[in-house]
């Protein structure tokens, strides 16, 4: 999970800013956690803790309401609404990692993570997206190869993973659609040498760069056996107090 908030505050300052590159400042002074953390969080707080994922998102909603939400999931959670609303959106997505951490049988790993997804993200490239990421976390954690967990990733979600970053981003735009950022997040994970690797190459797509780094680093994190000190430091350090000690509880149960 700390993989996926590390993502997030490093990617916070490139998102619409169509960074084709991996050479930047790892932690711009600006940088700061952003929806995909709170939300991440959420969704530890209610493995760790019980209740529902709508409630939960609700109350996270508004304690942290100007952490950079979707227009359609702030009206959705300023009004307290129960029903989902279709979406197909990456958020989904990228909020999902603790989930793959925090079961040990890919069957509930999936069956989780359409319950996270669904309150909102209902529609089927919503759930996908969310499932697929929670696997790959899921499969990277029990050790399974890169081309394990590509194979069976194409194979169950039918997502196309054969490119590469140099490949596809020279003609990649910003999409906030799990179809058209969950596999480019997780090629950008695949052709990755160690965490921040992986981190630098999903940013430099130019796309919506915190999610895509959220999502490539919560793999990131359970592939490479953790988050290096200098980038886990100043990462907690960018949380409140609250979001830190969800954050470490559940890390000290289930890892990650």
């Amino acid at each position: 999970m700390l993989g996926a908030i590390a993502g997030d505050v490093i990617g916070s300052v490139h998102e619409k800013a169509n960074t084709k590159t991996t050479h930047f400042d790892l932690f711009h002074p600006k940088a700061r956690f952003t929806d995909d953390t709170v939300l991440t969080v959420a969704v530890a707080d209610v493995i760790l803790n019980g209740g529902d994922y709508t409630s939960a998102f609700h109350d996270y909603f508004h304690r942290y309401p100007a952490a950079g939400y979707g227009g359609t999931f702030v009206k959705w959670a300023s009004e307290r609404q129960r029903s989902p609303y279709g979406s197909w959106a990456n958020g989904s997505a990228m909020r999902v990692a603790p989930v793959g951490w925090a079961f040990d049988a890919l069957p509930d790993v999936l069956r989780e993570a359409e319950r996270s997804a669904a309150v909102t993200h209902n529609h089927p490239d919503g759930v996908k997206g969310a499932q697929a990421v929670a696997a790959a976390v899921f499969l990277a954690r029990t050790g399974h190869s890169k081309e394990h967990i590509r194979a069976d990733i194409q194979s169950v979600f039918g997502y196309d993973l054969s490119g590469t970053v140099a490949a596809i981003r020279p003609t990649y735009k910003f999409d906030v659609s799990c179809a058209g950022s969950v596999p480019q997040s997780l090629v950008a994970f695949f052709d990755s040498a160690n965490y921040e690797d992986a981190v630098r190459l999903a940013i430099s797509f130019g796309g919506d760069a915190d999610t895509m780094a959220c999502i490539a680093g919560a793999v990131a994190e359970a592939f490479y056996g953790g988050v290096p000190a200098a980038i886990a430091q100043p990462t907690l350090a960018r949380l409140d107090d609250p979001l830190r000690q969800v954050v470490t509880d559940f890390r000290a149960r289930f890892g990650g």
